[in-house]
C-alpha cells in the first residue's frame, strides 16, 4: 500500500498499540446503523479480558485521537460507551486522503516479482466433453491467477490447451488460458521421466495386455512410498498406479512450467500467501471427482522427481456442481447456451425491443459471462453449487447476480458520459483537480458507507483473496476465491441504494457545484474499484445497458 493512503489493517494495529495490547481488541464496523455512531469498536467483552472491569485507563483513551501514521486513518474522538470503547474517524480528512491526489504510485506487480505459482487444472485434460463441474475449477484457477498476478506473483497455468480440440466454450466465457502443443523440450522431459521410472525401486515394468486401450509402461506402488515418507492427507486407498504415456506427459508439462518460473530468493516469498517456502509452489485446482486421480499423479511426481517443488504440491479442491432435474447429462457448452438464452429473454422482458437490436449482442454476451462467473465463483470453493436450469435465477434484477453488478457498473458509465456531455455543452464546468475539492460536503450516510466499506479496504480485499495459507497438516488448502464476487455484489447493493436516493447531477447553480464535484470524485473512485475488481474476473465494464 502506497505511503499516505490509509488502510484498515494499519489503523487497527495503531489502535491496538494505543491500548498497549498487541492482540486484536478492535473491530471495524460495517453496518449502516452502527456507522452512525462509531467506526471502530473495542467490544466490552474483549476489554474486560485485559483490563480490570473493562475500564481502559483514561490516559490511553485520550491518546487514541492523536494517533498518526502514513496508513492510519485520521481519528476524531474516542469514548467509553455501553458497547465498549468507540472511535469515530475524522471523515472530511479521510475523504481527502482517499479521494485526493495520490502521493505516489504504490509498489505493485510492476515492481519486484515475489515468487512463482504453478496453477494446474486437470479438468482441461479430460478426454470427454467439458461439464459444468470442469468449468468451475477452470474459472476458479483463472480468477486465482489474476488475483496472484495483481499481488506481483508470477503465475503459470497448466496444461496448455491442445490445438487439436475445440475450446469454443472457453472462448465464449472469455477464459484466458495458454495454448500449445509442446515441443522437443517436452519430449526430452518425458524421456527423462521414463529413465527415472526405470531406476525407481517402487516401479515394476508391465507388458502390454490384449485389448488395453493405452499402453501401460509401468506400475508404481504409491502406498509404500506414502507410508515410508510419512506423507499426510492422502487417500488411504492409494495403492498401485498404472503409468501410461499420458501420465508422463502430464508430469512433463508440470516440470516445464516449473522450469519457466523465474529464479528468485525463496526467503522473499510472503509466507502468508504461499503454501511453502519454495521459490515455486504448485497448486492443483481440482474438482472433488478428480481428486483421487490427482493425488496419484502428485505422489508419482514426488517419486520420480524428488525436490522442493514437488514437495510443495498442494490441492485446492472444488465441491460438486449439482444440476437439478437434468433430462440428460449437460455439457459446458449447453450450459452456456442455456444461460445466454435466458439472459436474452430477461433483457427483452426488461428493455423490450431495444434488447433485440444488434448492438445488444455484445451486451448480452457480457451479461451471460458475468452471470456464469458469479454463479460459479460467488460460493466458497469447498461448497456444493446447485444449478437450477429450469427455474433460473439469471435475471437483470436479482441483487445476487453478475448481471446486477454489470448493470450498476453501466449506471456509473452513463453518469460520467452524461456529465461529460453537459460539460461540452457548457452546462457544468469541468471537474476540478482533487486538491481543489471540498470533501466536507460529503455528509450523506451512503457516501461514508461507500468510502469506508469499499474504497478503504479494497486493496486489502484483493490481498486476502490471493492468499493461499498453508494447511495445518496434509495437502489440502483453502482460498477465499469467493471474496471478490461477494465484495462486488455488496458494493452494487450499497451503490444502487445510494444512487436511487441521491440526485448527483443537480441544477447548474454555482452554489451546488461543490457538493456535485465531491460526489463525482467519490463515484469516480467507486467506478475504478468496479473496474479493477471486474478485471480479476476477466469481465470488461459495460458502457451501457
Amino acid at each position: 500500500m502506497g505511503e499516505g493512503r490509509p488502510g484498515v489493517a494499519a489503523t487497527l494495529r495503531a489502535l491496538n498499540g494505543a491500548l498497549g495490547r498487541p492482540g486484536a481488541l478492535w473491530v471495524k464496523e460495517s453496518g449502516a446503523r452502527n456507522l452512525r455512531h462509531r467506526d471502530f469498536l473495542a467490544p466490552r467483552a474483549a476489554l474486560s479480558a485485559v483490563f480490570p472491569g473493562g475500564q481502559v485507563p483514561p490516559e490511553a483513551v485520550s491518546a487514541v485521537p492523536s494517533l498518526r501514521g502514513p496508513a492510519v486513518l485520521p481519528l476524531r474522538v474516542c469514548r467509553q460507551t455501553p458497547a465498549g470503547l468507540a472511535v469515530q474517524v475524522h471523515r472530511p480528512e479521510a475523504f481527502q486522503r482517499l479521494l485526493g491526489p495520490l502521493p505516489g504510485p504504490p509498489v505493485t506487480a510492476a515492481g519486484a516479482r515475489t515468487g512463482c505459482v504453478v496453477l494446474h487444472c486437470p479438468a482441461l485434460r479430460s478426454p470427454a466433453a467439458l461439464r459444468p463441474r470442469h468449468l468451475r475449477s477452470v474459472l476458479l484457477a483463472e480468477h486465482l491467477a489474476q488475483l496472484l498476478r495483481a499481488q506481483g506473483v508470477d503465475v503459470r497455468l497448466v496444461p496448455a490447451l491442445s490445438p487439436e480440440r475445440s475450446w469454443d466454450v472457453l472462448r465464449q466465457l472469455r477464459i484466458c488460458w495458454p495454448s500449445g502443443s509442446g515441443g522437443s523440450s517436452l519430449t526430452d522431459a518425458i524421456s527423462a521421466l521414463k529413465a527415472a521410472l526405470g531406476r525407481c525401486p517402487c516401479a515394476a515394468a508391465c507388458e502390454q495386455g490384449p485389448g488395453t486401450a493405452e499402453a501401460v509402461i509401468s506400475k508404481v506402488h504409491l502406498k509404500s512410498f506414502v507410508e515410508q515418507q510419512g506423507l499426510l492427507g492422502y487417500d488411504p486407498n492409494l495403492d498401485v498406479l498404472l503409468v501410461t504415456e499420458r501420465t508422463l506427459q502430464s508430469l512433463a508439462e508440470l516440470q516445464e512450467a516449473v522450469l519457466q518460473c523465474p529464479v528468485s530468493d525463496p526467503t522473499a516469498l510472503p509466507v502468508s500467501c504461499f503454501p511453502s517456502s519454495s521459490c515455486c509452489s504448485i497448486v492443483h485446482v481440482v474438482n472433488c471427482e478428480e481428486e483421487f486421480q490427482q493425488q496419484q499423479l502428485d505422489v508419482l511426481w514426488r517419486i520420480l522427481d524428488p525436490g522442493a517443488h514437488t514437495a510443495s504440491q498442494k490441492h485446492l479442491v472444488c465441491g460438486p456442481v449439482k444440476v437439478t432435474n437434468p433430462s440428460s447429462p449437460i455439457g459446458a457448452d449447453q450450459y452456456f447456451q442455456l444461460r445466454k438464452r435466458q439472459m436474452y429473454e430477461a433483457s427483452v422482458m426488461k428493455y423490450g425491443e431495444l434488447a433485440q437490436d444488434e448492438a445488444w449482442t455484445e451486451v448480452i454476451d457480457t451479461l451471460t459471462v458475468a452471470a456464469i462467473r458469479f454463479e460459479m465463483l460467488s460460493t466458497a470453493h469447498r461448497s456444493q453449487i446447485t444449478l437450477d436450469l429450469e427455474n433460473s435465477s439469471i435475471s437483470t434484477k436479482g441483487t445476487k447476480s453478475g448481471a446486477f453488478v454489470m448493470y450498476n457498473c453501466a449506471r456509473l458509465a452513463t453518469l460520467f458520459s452524461t456529465f461529460q456531455r453537459a460539460v461540452e455543452q457548457g452546462t457544468y464546468p469541468p471537474l476540478p483537480p482533487a486538491s481543489e475539492l471540498n470533501f466536507s460536503c460529503l455528509r450523506e450516510e451512503g457516501e461514508w458507507l461507500l468510502l469506508f466499506n469499499y474504497l478503504l479496504p479494497f486493496p486489502e480485499v484483493l490481498q486476502q483473496a490471493a492468499q493461499l495459507p498453508p494447511p495445518s497438516k496434509g495437502i489440502r488448502i483453502t482460498a477465499n476465491t469467493e471474496t471478490v464476487c461477494k465484495f462486488l455484489i455488496q458494493l452494487s447493493m450499497d451503490f444502487s441504494s445510494y444512487y436511487n436516493r441521491v440526485h448527483i447531477l443537480g441544477e447548474p447553480f454555482p452554489h451546488l457545484f461543490d457538493q456535485m464535484f465531491a460526489r463525482l470524485q467519490l463515484l469516480g473512485a467507486v467506478r475504478d474499484v468496479f473496474h479493477s475488481a471486474l478485471a480479476t474476473l476477466h469481465l470488461p465494464p459495460l458502457s451501457q445497458i
